[in-house]
């Protein structure tokens, strides 16, 4: 193998397509994912390439900087895509230690286990971290944000993902790492674990519990279907310059009410309903503590420098994501019933 790539974090949502992607497109790279397996961990994502030759599932924590070591020693990991984190806001505002653990203490254990493992040869190995937009904070009256906006995270889980960015970037300076990052927008798709608002809604609609929506519903965001991400992590994974950031969105900004009555419309149609009839279900709740009006990613950098561009208009997208959705009722209901563990126990623990 000419790579043994460790993907963090590759049995979550959008790793899970990552690590998909790799080994489905590189079968000359050992493909190693690491996960914790928490909550929104969940093996089932990788049922249909988990025989791969090139595929190995670690279990283990990046919390606990000796298991990491012992990783790198033992799969020879050259380089390192990391997605690897806690990223709902609801849950830092509940939990903030959580996420500072996993976000900020995790990624610096990668760091240094990276760092003792590729020292004398920095050059031939990459750290690739994965970010999001909101570490920007909020966007009001226009405009968008670029790779060179100033940080202003407004949630402990933004802060998190903030101060793992910053630390990517000292390390990149203090010790030479060849270090890449990528800040991306709102994804969405199959396989998302249903705390977040679409896969929340599809469920819900599907099975007339009400909608709950923070405040009016007038916070605006960019959203990209997952396998375009995917798409281009590669892509800067490989062409990505070193120690550039690079943001990664799909130019398609809706509000949140406006993405829950399509929703409703797509859902009402596939599951013959009359036309508003999911629309009742609406419920507007106190808003978040917080809460970013708006975000906006320009992605023009990855466009015109590494050629990437999204594949799926949002319509188009919501649709496919939809029909997963109801066509994988079982993944739904195992993950939210917590079956999902049972999985990790039958393939690995009884092997």
């Amino acid at each position: 193998m000419s790579k043994s790539i460790m993907i963090t974090g590759g049995a979550g949502f959008i790793g899970s397509h990552v690590v998909r992607l790799f080994v489905n497109k590189y079968p000359h790279y050992n493909i190693v994912n690491l996960d914790a397996l928490t909550y929104a961990g969940n093996l089932e994502n990788l049922k249909d390439i988990e025989n791969r030759e090139n595929y190995t599932f670690v279990k283990a924590d990046i919390c606990k900087a000796e298991e990491i070591e012992n990783v790198f020693r033992e799969h020879n990991i050259t380089d390192v895509i990391h997605l690897a984190a806690e990223s709902h806001v609801d849950r830092s505002i509940a939990d903030p230690m959580a996420f500072i653990m996993t976000n900020v203490v995790g990624t610096v254990n990668l760091l240094n286990a990276a760092r003792k493992a590729w020292a004398g040869e920095y050059d031939q190995h990459r750290f690739y971290h994965v970010s999001t937009d909101e570490v920007y904070g909020s966007l009001h009256d226009g405009g968008f944000f670029v790779e060179t906006t100033p940080y202003d995270p407004q949630s402990p889980y933004s802060a998190s993902k903030a101060s793992s960015d910053h630390f990517v970037r000292a390390y990149a300076n203090t010790y030479g790492m060849q270090t890449v990052i990528s800040n991306c927008s709102n994804n969405y798709g199959p396989n998302h674990f249903p705390e977040k608002l679409i896969p929340l809604c599809i469920y819900n609609i599907r099975h007339n519990k009400p909608l709950p929506i923070y405040g009016k519903g007038e916070n605006v965001r960019d959203w990209l279907y997952v396998v375009d991400h995917a798409r281009a992590i590669d892509v800067v994974f490989h062409n990505g310059a070193t120690g550039e950031t690079y943001n990664i969105g799909g130019f398609n900004e809706w509000k949140n009410i406006d993405i829950v009555r399509l929703l409703c419309k797509v859902m009402d149609r596939k599951l013959g309903r009359p036309e508003g009839e999911s629309e009742k279900l609406i419920t507007f709740v106190k808003d978040r503590a917080g809460h970013d009006l708006r975000y906006a990613i320009d992605a023009s950098k990855i466009m015109n420098e590494l050629g990437w561009q999204p594949s799926l208009q949002f319509e188009e997208g919501i649709e496919k994501t939809v029909d997963w959705y109801l066509a994988n009722e079982e993944w739904l209901q195992n993950v939210t019933s917590g079956n999902y563990q049972d999985y990790y126990s039958e393939q690995y623990e009884k092997r």
